[in-house]
């Protein structure tokens, strides 16, 4: 595997992580199966565009929501 590979899977595995320690997973608990299931996909892969999808919202709702969930975006 090449070493630029290699530093992007330890760049998302680190996302992953701080997405999953920040994330108020009270509150993602709380939320209807769609939600819940969207925010968890989300908190997993930082994919807010399919997460969407999921959730039957669009990006700007379910941003919202991942928002107050504390689910850290970007970079």
């Amino acid at each position: 595997m090449s070493k630029v590979i290699r530093e992007l899977e330890e760049r998302e595995r680190k996302a992953r992580e701080v997405r999953r320690k920040m994330a108020n997973w009270e509150f993602i608990d709380r939320q209807e199966p769609k939600v819940k299931a969207a925010l968890k996909f989300l908190v997993e892969t930082g994919d807010l565009r399919t997460a969407s999808k999921l959730a039957g919202m669009n990006i700007d709702e379910l941003a919202s929501i991942a928002k107050k969930a504390n689910i850290p975006s970007g970079p």
